[in-house]
């Protein structure tokens, strides 16, 4: 069965991507040139080939031979001919008789293998690769000639890549019925394709009652295609259009041999057809079966009303609840004079615009750099998160009175640069999940040119430090806040209860991300940074120079912690959380069998570190009324956890036009598209769902409850 893969753990990703790079550019040394007399220089330890002869060859005929890779444990496996994005093909030479012609090699149906956004096309297991032999006529066939040759190919695990090269010699035997079997067949009709723009387009001829569970083409011709990226299939009659990116750094047309594009159409459960393709038209339209929904992208204006909206109900949001402490004590402050007020107002709503607008782009650079990354992906990264938890401790320290910030200005006096450094705090932490109006624009700007994605991004940063820039140009909604006074300093103690909380939420998060031991060393630097504090406002208190103190102090802490955690870190378990629904965790693989079984199917997206998602589940899904009702209607559940980098949830978010969790599906059984539920869940709509599908609730009621 044809499944994607992936690495979570960066260093061995690149390691094995580097690997796999030199044991290609070994094998294609000049030095493997066909000697006059060959030896294997690596040998095939890890996965075995042996060479086998189909019955004695008939002149004029097509004669069969067979290469049987034997891998020596189930971590090994190899390639198909034209790798992916990484890897090496196998490289065959043989000996025949003269006269006699090899054929190119017919090779299983691949397997998908995602490590850090590179696509690579793989075998698991002992597989087959058959090699037709064309036998002119007239050949002396009265004895079966002695075939010999050499093979090169590569062998990798999750973690290292192996040259292999093996000398050959063919042998009677084999099981050639089965592996005839295994190999894609040829399709008889010829299918078209046709370059637009920055996509490939294919015509595959295919009944339309053949079932596609999951498709997926293998393009032959290497440097052509982005490997990793989405591929879009419709149905046009007995016709399958397939669309895939190119690849902006591939060879364009000129990857395409002789005006023919090769490739095998993956059905999704192993099986497969092998296709060849000639220039030509290809049809347009049609009812999709796979891919990102073909819903033209909105018109810019309902886009950029979308996130200037979604930007404004994020100061309503969870998301945003840790931070309008801070919020408070500068608005606070603004109300004492309307330069000052107007000038704060600007101050942090250029740090809100700034923090989304830089968040965005680097966004947006990952992602052109083939990186699966969507929307709050800083707060996927355990370093992130331990810089913000040692942040908002020092400022729970702050509010407490432990010690004084310095007043720095760009004008040398006022709290312009304070307000600018509240807005950019602000946006990063207050953007981690998206709310309503946000979906449609960030998901379409992860689709758009770059000036317009940073558009969307700068007005989701204006709509979010909206409130604050009204209050300081509106004198009406300044008179509204009290009066300047000594109740300041007790409503700023006071603030430090919720940043408390803040940094106790971020050391959970730290310890879900990178385990219990890591979390530990984390609040020992915490510690150490508080303890440095507590100098500093002792110094401050006393009239003495303060600052130099507390590096003397946390140095130590921060040394210690940046040497302990990168050893520390502990991969998080791919095992679902606990929930009373005992869901699935989450893959392409496992959502078609989920699919395939007829069943309703709910899907849902979350992280730890999305407020949203946690009361969503606390209100909506976590319910014992809503197990009961998807136990009646025979519901299968399942959950992705994209709390730590995941490219596999990445890319499925993607297709689905999503930008970041949370995100909730609904599979009626049978159907071959989702039902995309609200990202604010009532507690009723997942049961209202669940009795549709038993008959006990109206389906007007339940699409209400969807819209």
């Amino acid at each position: 069965m044809s499944r994607a893969r992936t690495f979570h753990h960066p260093i061995r990703q690149f390691a094995a991507w580097l690997l796999a790079l030199i044991a290609s550019v070994l094998l294609a040394a000049p030095g493997h040139a066909q000697q006059p007399e060959r030896r294997a220089l690596y040998g095939d330890e890890n996965i075995a080939v042996s060479l086998f002869a189909d019955s004695a060859p008939q002149a004029g005929g097509e004669w069969m031979l067979a290469l049987r890779f034997t891998p020596k444990s189930e971590e090994w496996h190899g390639y198909w001919s034209n790798p992916g994005d990484a890897g090496q093909g196998m490289r065959l030479s043989l000996d025949l008789p003269a006269g006699w012609q090899m054929g190119e090699a017919l090779y299983p149906v691949p397997q998908q293998f995602l490590i850090s956004g590179l696509m690579n096309h793989i075998y698991e297991g002992t597989y087959t690769v058959l090699v037709p032999v064309r036998v002119p006529a007239g050949a002396d066939v009265s004895t079966l000639p002695r075939i010999t040759g050499s093979v090169e190919y590569l062998a990798c695990t999750d973690k290292i890549c192996v040259p292999q090269d093996a000398l050959l010699t063919a042998q009677a035997g084999g099981d050639f019925a089965r592996w005839r079997a295994e190999v894609a067949p040829l399709i008889d009709a010829r299918a078209r394709f046709a370059i637009a723009g920055q996509t490939l387009r294919v015509a595959i001829p295919l009944p339309a009652d053949v079932g596609l569970a999951d498709p997926h083409i293998f393009v032959g011709a290497p440097r052509l295609v982005k490997y990793a990226a989405p591929q879009v299939f419709r149905r046009v009659d007995d016709v399958l259009v397939a669309e895939i990116a190119l690849d902006p750094f591939g060879l364009g047309a000129d990857a395409i041999s002789a005006q023919k594009l090769t490739g095998i159409l993956s059905f999704g459960d192993g099986l497969g057809v092998r296709f060849v393709s000639v220039p030509g038209t290809v049809p347009t339209g049609g009812e999709l079966i796979a891919g990102p929904q073909s819903a033209p992208i909105p018109p810019l204006w309902t886009l950029i009303l979308g996130a200037l909206a979604g930007g404004l109900l994020l100061n309503i949001m969870p998301c945003v609840f840790p931070i309008l402490s801070l919020k408070a004590l500068s608005l606070a402050h603004a109300g004492e004079s309307e330069a000052r007020a107007r000038a704060e107002g600007l101050a942090y709503t250029a740090g809100v615009v700034l923090a989304c607008v830089a968040l965005g782009a680097l966004l947006l650079t990952l992602r052109a750099a083939g990186e699966q990354v969507g929307w709050a992906f800083q707060l996927q990264e355990p370093g992130v998160v331990v810089a913000l938890l040692v942040l908002a401790a020092s400022i729970t320290a702050n509010f407490a009175g432990l010690f004084e910030l310095p007043s720095v200005s760009v004008r040398m006096g006022g709290e312009r640069m304070g307000a600018f450094g509240t807005g950019l705090l602000a946006a990063f932490v207050a953007t981690p999940c998206t709310g309503p109006f946000m979906a449609a624009a960030l998901g379409a700007a992860l689709l758009l040119p770059v000036p317009q994605a940073l558009l969307l991004f700068a007005l989701l940063g204006l709509g979010l430090a909206l409130p604050f820039l009204l209050l300081g140009f509106v004198p009406a909604f300044r008179r509204m806040l009290p009066r300047p006074g000594a109740w300041m300093e007790r409503f700023r103690r006071i603030m430090a209860i919720p940043m408390a909380l803040t940094a106790l939420a971020l050391l959970w998060l730290t310890v879900q991300l990178g385990g219990r031991i890591f979390g530990l060393v984390a609040l020992l630097l915490v510690a150490g940074v508080l303890l440095g504090l507590f100098v500093v406002g002792r110094l401050q208190r006393g009239g003495k120079m303060a600052w130099p103190a507390f590096g003397l102090v946390a140095a130590p802490f921060a040394a210690f912690a940046a040497i302990a955690l990168p050893s520390l870190y502990e991969a998080p378990s791919s095992a679902a959380k606990a929930s009373i629904h005992n869901p699935q965790a989450f893959s392409p693989a496992a959502l078609q069998t989920a699919r395939a079984s007829g069943k309703p199917v709910f899907l849902w997206f979350t992280a730890d570190w999305c407020v949203t998602c946690k009361v969503n589940e606390a209100t909506a899904i976590e319910r014992e009324a809503v197990r009961d009702a998807f136990a009646d209607a025979g519901v299968i559940t399942m959950v992705g956890d994209w709390t730590r980098r995941d490219a596999a949830i990445t890319q499925f978010l993607t297709e689905q036009g999503a930008a970041g969790v949370p995100l909730y599906l609904w599979y009626p059984g049978g159907s071959s598209a989702p039902k995309q539920l609200p990202q604010i869940l009532t507690p009723d709509l997942l049961v209202q769902l669940a009795r549709q599908k038993t008959g006990t609730t109206s389906p007007g009621q339940t699409e209400a409850g969807l819209r």
